[in-house]
């Protein structure tokens, strides 16, 4: 049924989930789902652990922090990556799948190993986050949603800058530099001061 219920998000968006399209999907009444799951919420904590599945939080406990941070990252961004269009649904509800749950153990007791303050391990977190979901949502947009085309004499840099675009992945221009480069910002200033 959860993975019923994502494809159907990963077609329609957070509009295509619900008891009654799942059902519907499934060839089913709807009131047989509820005997497989109490209501939407827990059909949204279902979805976010078979993404979450594919989150590799070992790196975290395995690697030096900063090493750990890079693999994690990156294997968050391709989970989601297959799945953007849950994002909205999955950052707006309360997440309480333990698959998930584990793997931020994993990242609390690297991030305490790595001298931060069990204060600031949720905040931390939530930025890393937001960042990764950032990228995701980047890479499923536009390839570039800026363009300065027609206007180049009032944004010269600017537009010198957009014009070094063409040089790169027409699949990826940006996304994946951008991430790259910010996510190397983050990390060289993941550690408390």
């Amino acid at each position: 049924m959860a993975d019923t219920a994502l494809a159907l998000i990963d077609r329609h968006g957070a509009d295509g989930l619900g008891i009654r399209q799942v059902a519907s999907k499934l060839g089913v009444n709807p009131a047989s789902l509820y005997n497989h799951v109490p209501n939407r919420a827990a059909m949204i904590e279902d979805v976010r652990a078979i993404v979450s599945a594919s989150i590799d939080f070992r790196p975290l406990r395995e690697l030096p922090w900063e090493e750990g941070l890079v693999a994690w990252a990156r294997s968050y961004r391709r989970a989601f990556a297959r799945h953007p269009k849950a994002i909205p649904l999955l950052m707006t509800t309360r997440a309480s799948a333990p698959v998930l749950l584990a793997g931020y153990e994993d990242f609390t007791i690297a991030a305490q190993a790595a001298g931060w303050a069990q204060r600031d391990v949720l905040p931390l977190l939530t930025a890393f986050e937001s960042f990764i979901l950032g990228s995701v949502l980047d890479m499923s947009g536009p390839s570039v949603v800026f363009d300065p085309t027609g206007q180049e004499s009032d944004v010269p840099r600017f537009a010198a800058a957009y014009a070094t675009l063409a040089t790169e992945n027409p699949d990826d221009p940006l996304a994946t530099r951008a991430f790259e480069l910010g996510w190397r910002m983050l990390v060289a200033s993941a550690r408390p001061r």
